[in-house]
């Protein structure tokens, strides 16, 4: 009965706009005061710092600076060059050259807002220019957007790997093939929706364009390739390898391109500072209510009822997947890890899930949930960039929601598609 006052609590607080973090804190102070007194707030604080104290956070700001420096330094614009080299005389073609920076970017910045950032102010005027709609224009860059927490590095798998106690190296690795598959499929999608709207193909492939473009955007190649293979080859760990995304940034933006907006550098310091403040509040906020439902035993009480319904794994992962993509649409994604994930993870286990297994799972959820309206963060961002209606482009988007539902059912019931790797690797 606690727990479900608790719960409703939680839900009118945020259902009147206060923030989650702050809801959570009041929702666990009544429940903490309601079943145990005032004695247990002598520790509120150690708790709430212990939570937040985990080494692997520190990546969190380390990745939102990076794709700061990489928007100020030139490196952005130079990728975007180079898949409009490439592709760009497609059909759609401009469309798929979001997609194909998109993935680059999402190599080293690990953050869809900082995706979307970098990419946005770019491409969407781009292609409004060239007669797509602006809503597909918005649509496009905001679902390729969310590549960057498919793809490794990415910040929700740090958060995840940090709560459930799973290897946050394996989770990028784990990353690579569903971070492709819907890369790809985004842009077949887009091709199909060039054909079926008219959308006019772009320049003529230039053979030269592709080499002056190849050429200016090498150091820019080398970037995932330092970063990527230092932690995947054991050299540096997930922390160590976000410092070296930062020097690696700093060095290939300021020495080769020497090409460093301030200013522009410095806005970016303070958005990453207002997103990393954000996350690490949910964390601290969470620790206390983490305590709380572990204290009240919320979780095992929880997969023994499931696991009494049904003890079939498949069942298990269809809930799982439902409740995920459920709150999407209303849970911000470091909100929803940080709350969900320490609930069901006695339930996981429980059925033998592998955690790695369920750690994409719950990445791809969370990259729907950025798509999908009232809260779709990363959707949000990119319409204040195009200045587009959310529900208007939400239609245009549904299209490319639909190709990552397809690679989340491919990675639910064919583990292989994101284990083979991790298997090969490292087991």
């Amino acid at each position: 009965m606690a727990t479900v006052a608790m719960f409703l609590g939680l839900v009118a607080l945020v259902l009147i706009n206060v923030p989650i973090a702050v809801a959570i804190g009041i929702v666990t102070l009544a429940g903490m005061v309601v079943l145990h007194g005032t004695g247990d707030l002598l520790n509120l604080a150690i708790t709430m710092y212990e939570g937040t104290r985990s080494f692997p956070l520190l990546a969190v700001p380390l990745f939102i600076l990076a794709g700061g420096i990489m928007n100020a330094g030139g490196i952005s614009q130079r990728l975007i060059d180079f898949c409009a080299a490439v592709l760009g005389s497609i059909r759609g073609g401009l469309a798929m050259v979001d997609i194909g920076v998109s993935m680059f970017f999402a190599e080293i910045s690990g953050s869809a807002v900082a995706d979307v950032a970098a990419t946005g102010g770019i491409m969407i005027p781009a292609m409004k220019k060239k007669g797509y709609p602006a809503e597909f224009a918005a649509a496009t860059t905001s679902s390729s957007g969310s590549l960057a927490i498919i793809i490794p590095p990415s910040i929700p798998m740090i958060l995840y790997g940090t709560i459930a106690g799973a290897s946050i190296v394996q989770l990028f690795v784990a990353g690579v093939v569903p971070g492709i598959l819907g890369g790809f499929g985004m842009m077949g999608m887009a091709y199909l929706m060039a054909r079926r709207y008219g959308f006019a193909a772009g320049d003529p492939f230039d053979l030269c364009r592709l080499w002056r473009a190849t050429k200016a955007a090498s150091w820019a190649f080398l970037m995932p390739v330092v970063i990527l293979g230092g932690i995947f080859g054991g050299y540096v760990s997930p922390t160590e390898g976000a410092g070296l995304a930062v020097v690696a940034a700093l060095f290939v933006s300021g020495v080769v391109y020497r090409e460093i907006d301030w200013r522009f550098l410095y806005r970016c310091c303070l958005d990453g500072v207002v997103q990393t403040a954000v996350v690490m509040l949910l964390i601290a906020a969470s620790a206390l209510l983490g305590s709380l439902l572990t204290e009240m035993r919320v979780p095992q009480a929880l997969a023994g009822a499931i696991t009494q319904l049904t003890s079939d794994r498949h069942a298990v992962l269809a809930l799982l997947n439902l409740l995920f993509f459920v709150l999407g649409f209303f849970l911000h994604s470091a909100a929803a890890i940080i709350l969900v994930v320490p609930i069901v993870l006695p339930l996981v286990k429980a059925v033998g899930i592998d955690l790695v297994h369920f750690g994409i799972m719950v990445t791809l959820n969370l990259a729907i949930g950025q798509q999908t309206p009232p809260v779709a963060s990363v959707l949000i961002v990119t319409c204040s960039i195009a200045k587009t209606d959310i529900w208007a482009t939400t239609r245009w988007n549904i299209p490319y929601i639909s190709v990552l539902i397809g690679v989340l059912l491919l990675v639910t019931y064919v583990p292989a598609t994101s284990l083979a790797l991790v298997d090969y690797f490292y087991r």
